[in-house]
């Protein structure tokens, strides 16, 4: 009894072992890949003809096209065994979608520009996207390996914090592109004609403050501040990334590593009373409901812009990208600030911007041809010429800290095309804030609550803008259903307890086995004693 009850002991804790999680990739060091059909080739096969498939996102921006164009174009020439075929899309989304239609037919792209949440929903199909461990790391054709012909960066010189955002579940899905952050492009002019002077750091107090200000309007209907029929004093364009940032900066829940959805707290709905006065008041809007940040800004009508700094370049009077007509735009001085804060000694932004992963195919061949494309979007020319389109940063110290790079940066203001003093400062502040920089956790479902967090402050902003009262426990449970987060809760709930369940079993087996041996002992000893008496 007493070694049956030991084994049962033992088994308990196996089982108990296997509800735990696996081990997150230590940053900077490779993980062991999970069994997929790739094994890395000795040599790469240069009498072959491959064809592989590049699907990339741009923003409408003609130069952009540009260097993805020649980047395709100067590979084929280092290689010249290996076609690129490139296929250009103006939204993630839609890659997005194209992927997961094309999964189940075995049609994806070889290259692929993404995003780690994206790629989380892309791995529920089996043995799809690659996991670049051993790639990342391989003597030979890894990055800045032996026998890779251009000038590739080395793993160690990927900015660490970037390289680490591409590790889940416990491997490496893809390599960074570029990055960018939230930035709120703030029109300084009206701040000051408002009696305030901006903060090094702005505060999500000092914003609420200075947006209410503006509201106020002169005898003739007018906003005092601008003179206007119209002004929208804050404008966020992403809500997903303002409620996530919020939440962050306040150690609040909102989803852990494991996938469990923790947005539906306290201080959420905190945030969200805030927001609903401010939007009652129409001192806050939102890109969805009001329209695009940059055009309220450039006319006058906007004092706070919150977009990403890969959207520089249609921030400001002066900017490049103008999509306003002239006659509507407003002189005014822009400077370029970090989203508000809670706390202004521990600032906390967001870190995104697109990423590259390799689907699987059967040929290895075929799929080292596909990471030395890869690897050649992080060498120094495409890096540089990509990141000076936008208000993005290199995701290399290699191509931060060249020369090429130092001086583009030096020569801030130059003039408003490609020194556009308003992009270089988007840059300068990711790359001055990166330790402050922080991503979500990754998850088959994260993608979905990302939008619901979105839709929280959407959907708030709309009611309150109607007259409606605002029923919490309501709103939550209708965005819960729309992104069918009560599946993913499920899911959750459905998974987790599999290896409690053993445990528990077993755990009772053994309670039961030591009563039942209690029981068995105290009944010998009584009978003992009774035939000792007799």
């Amino acid at each position: 009894m007493k070694r049956m009850l030991c084994l049962l002991l033992v088994i308990s804790s196996l089982f108990s072992l296997t509800a735990c999680h696996g081990k997150k990739v230590e940053q900077g060091q490779p993980a062991v890949a999970p069994i997929t059909n790739f094994a890395i080739p000795e040599n790469f096969d240069t009498s072959r003809q491959f064809e592989i498939s590049f699907w990339a996102k741009n923003d409408n921006n003609s130069t952009q096209r540009e260097i993805y164009t020649k980047a395709v174009a100067d590979f084929e020439k280092i290689y010249p065994n290996i076609t690129v075929k490139l296929k250009l899309y103006n939204d993630y989304g839609d890659i997005y979608k194209d992927v997961i239609t094309n999964i189940p037919t075995n049609t994806t792209p070889n290259v692929c520009i993404t995003y780690p949440d994206h790629i989380a929903t892309y791995l529920t199909g089996a043995d799809t996207v690659l996991p670049l461990d051993k790639l990342l790391y391989d003597p030979v054709y890894g990055l800045g390996g032996s026998d890779v012909k251009f000038d590739a960066p080395k793993a160690e010189e990927i900015i660490p914090q970037f390289l680490n955002e591409c590790s889940f579940d416990g491997h490496y899905y893809a390599v960074p592109y570029m990055r960018s952050t939230e930035a709120c492009y703030v029109n300084k002019t009206y701040v000051e004609k408002l009696g305030y002077t901006l903060p090094d750091v702005l505060t999500w107090d000092f914003v609420w403050e200075v947006s209410q200000a503006a509201m106020k309007k002169d005898t003739a209907g007018n906003f005092a501040v601008n003179g206007q029929k119209v002004m929208i004093p804050f404008i966020y364009k992403s809500t997903d990334n303002m409620m996530i940032q919020m939440l962050k900066q306040k150690n609040a829940g909102y989803s852990t590593a494991a996938g469990e959805i923790k947005i539906f707290n306290d201080t959420t709905q905190s945030i969200l009373e805030t927001i609903a006065v401010n939007a009652k008041d129409r001192a806050f809007s939102t890109f969805k409901i009001g329209g695009y940040p940059a055009n309220y800004l450039n006319a006058g009508q906007c004092i706070f812009a919150v977009d990403s700094t890969a959207g520089a370049t249609w921030m400001g009077c002066d900017a490049p990208l103008i999509d306003i007509a002239e006659e509507k735009l407003v002189k005014f001085e822009t400077v370029v600030k970090p989203i508000p804060q809670f706390d202004t000694e521990n600032p906390k932004m967001i870190s995104q911007g697109p990423s590259m992963c390799l689907f699987n195919k059967e040929d290895p061949q075929e799929v080292l041809a596909s990471w030395l494309f890869a690897q050649y979007m992080l060498t120094n020319p495409v890096q540089i010429a990509y990141a000076q389109t936008e208000g993005y940063a290199p995701v290399t110290s290699k191509a931060q800290n060249s020369a090429e790079y130092l001086d583009y940066l030096s020569r801030s203001g130059e003039n408003n095309d490609l020194y556009y003093n308003v992009k270089i400062d988007a840059t300068r502040l990711l790359m001055e804030n990166t330790e402050s920089t922080f991503v979500t956790p990754v998850f088959n479902g994260s993608t979905s609550l990302r939008n619901a967090a979105g839709q929280l402050i959407e959907s708030v902003t709309k009611a309150v803008r109607r007259g409606k009262d605002l029923d919490y426990p309501a709103l939550y449970d209708e965005v819960t259903s729309l992104y069918h987060l009560d599946e993913i809760i499920a899911d959750k709930e459905e998974a987790l307890p599999t290896g409690a369940v053993f445990l528990i079993a077993g755990l009772g087996i053994c309670w039961t086995g030591i009563i039942i041996s209690v029981i068995f002992d105290a009944n010998k000893k009584r009978m003992k004693k009774k035939q000792e008496k007799y």
